[in-house]
């Protein structure tokens, strides 16, 4: 019998069984296990999900996998997502610039005008799942120049608004979704391009944050002098308007044709696991009539299979480290954004010029521009692989202890050393934020794992300008809003650090006994079971591709 090699990011384990043992055992009538018995030379690095309950069908080995093509038309993909997150991402930003004239022109309070930008990028992250839809009905390239017509709209439409009521839901609402469905395909879709230089795309496209930081404030700051706010506002509908030429270039990796078979496959799969919940909703529905218990079992297995595949409950639930990436940057968004949003009242608060603090948003941008890229050679280096999570966690901190700087003093030396601070900081997290994400799940479930992390931190972007608007209402103190950031961020790091430490500690152990486990006894008795089941268990949540079979 040929021995069997399975090679694990944890464990390593060689099996080799013995032919006398075989024959002794099926004379018996015993059963070997499958996992014993088979042939096959398996090699395993980390990357695919599989389960017990879920085997891999025939058709994924034998079908001809599409290839990334690591360059060529993906560097023109590149410069678009550039494009794309400097218009999408970077924007809610810009409307600090904007957030005297619009509090003055309403007669709000801070709580209230800050409601504008926070709708905003919440509705920008909240939109996954139904941006997941789109993307499967009707691809990236449709999906991102849909994105780019509504919040073109949206944002010209915000230049007629005559309540702050009527901003929330122009400016807010419709701009906001327009710009998630334009900015997460166009991150999905450089998965599909990329595999080997994946950090290096990702750290590149992550420079179009950057590059809006740096730029959308001048701009927004010489609009506003010359235009008034309503003029810019529809300017600036007309400049997301090219969300819908960089959408055009985002042609599909493959051709149909040969996508059918990977549909096949596919569709396997999903019927396992449509049989799975059906037994599941079986059992739950237990008491009921039977046209009831027909009716709800369908249903319920409709809602899980709809769950799992746009919103990622299922990873959530079963993969703690998912579930570890998606609490801490939930938790981080809670005060990562608030200072970019306060960050030019704060100054022209105590006395400086609005053209000064719009020039500390911009040189925050010109240091994301350098360091993003060079955040994602540092970070795609040999030293720092499978540590992503560590690389990521520490910039997270970093970032968080540099919001106690602004509480100093309000000069611009002091702020000027903040906005360096918070920038090389911010270029790591930029730069790891969804390369952290797609090594902890498969590339396939990547937009259904990002739709269950924008969703949920979307509701901590959505309050967090409020409250910390709230608190200046309170106080009438732009300080204690930095103190607020900075606790809130910090805290994520640690969490999220810590947490991985203790994870992959309880990890080791378990391999420990597993390796020293024997798998048969000396009577040839096969006594590894537990030891088959525990490993199942473990690939149940972890991440692995099938590279030779």
């Amino acid at each position: 019998m040929t021995p069997r090699e399975v090679k694990d990011p944890v464990m390593t384990q060689k099996e080799s069984v013995p032919e006398c043992c075989c024959k002794d055992l099926q004379g018996q009538g015993c059963c070997i296990p499958d996992s014993l018995s088979d042939s096959i030379n398996l090699k395993v690095t980390s990357g695919t999900t599989f389960s017990e309950e879920q085997a891999m069908p025939a058709e994924t080995f034998t079908a001809k996998q599409p290839s990334a093509p690591d360059g060529g038309w993906g560097w023109v993909v590149v410069l678009a997502t550039i494009l794309i997150l400097a218009l999408t991402l970077a924007f809610p930003s810009c409307l600090g610039i904007f957030y005297t004239e619009l509090q003055n022109q309403f007669e709000a309070s801070n709580s209230e005008t800050s409601w504008v930008p926070s709708i905003m990028t919440a509705v920008l992250h909240a939109g996954g799942p139904l941006c997941s839809i789109l993307v499967e009905h009707y691809g990236c390239r449709f999906t991102v120049m849909l994105g780019g017509l509504l919040s073109g709209i949206g944002m010209a439409a915000s230049s007629f608004s005559q309540t702050i009521g009527q901003l929330y839901l122009t400016a807010g609402f419709i701009t906001g979704f327009g710009c998630c469905l334009s900015f997460q395909p166009s991150i999905t879709i450089m998965g599909h391009y990329f595999v080997r230089r994946r950090p290096l795309a990702n750290a590149l496209a992550s420079t179009g944050t950057a590059l809006g930081l740096s730029t959308l404030p001048i701009l927004a700051q010489y609009l506003l002098s010359h235009m008034g706010w309503r003029g810019s506002f529809l300017i600036f509908g007309g400049i997301l308007l090219n969300c819908c030429v960089c959408g055009a270039v985002m042609r599909p990796v493959l051709p149909r044709k040969r996508k059918e078979v990977q549909n096949q496959s596919h569709n396997q799969i999903t019927g396992k696991k449509d049989k799975i919940a059906q037994v599941e909703a079986k059992k739950m529905s237990n008491g009921l009539p039977s046209h009831v218990k027909h009716d709800t079992g369908r249903k319920l297995a409709s809602f899980t299979l709809l769950l799992q595949k746009y919103m990622a409950f299922d990873l959530f639930c079963r993969n703690k480290r998912y579930q570890i990436y998606a609490v801490g940057v939930t938790w981080m968004m809670l005060g990562f954004v608030v200072p970019l949003i306060y960050l030019v009242p704060y100054a022209t608060d105590y006395g400086m010029e609005q053209s000064k603090a719009a020039l500390l948003l911009a040189i925050l941008g010109f240091i994301n521009i350098f360091m993003r890229p060079l955040a994602g050679l540092i970070s795609g280096h040999r030293f720092f692989s499978g540590k992503y999570i560590y690389v990521f966690s520490f910039a997270v901190l970093v970032n968080g202890l540099s919001d106690c700087i602004c509480v100093i003093s309000a000069s611009f030396n002091v702020l000027l050393v903040y906005v360096v601070a918070y920038g090389i900081s911010m270029s790591f997290i930029g730069s790891l934020l969804f390369q952290v994400l797609m090594d902890t799940v498969e590339i396939q479930r990547f937009p259904s794992a990002l739709g269950l992390v924008t969703i949920m931190e979307s509701v901590t972007i959505l309050i967090g300008p409020p409250l910390t608007g709230l608190i200046v209402d309170t106080t009438l103190e732009y300080k204690y809003v930095f103190y607020a950031c900075s606790a809130a961020v910090a805290s994520s790091a640690v969490f999220m650090g810590v947490s991985t430490y203790l994870l992959e500690g309880k990890e080791s152990k378990i391999s420990a006994i597993q390796d020293q486990a024997p798998v048969f006894s000396s009577d040839c008795r096969y006594t590894g079971m537990e030891q088959e089941r525990v490993l199942v268990q473990r690939r149940s949540t972890e991440t692995v591709y099938i590279t030779s079979v």
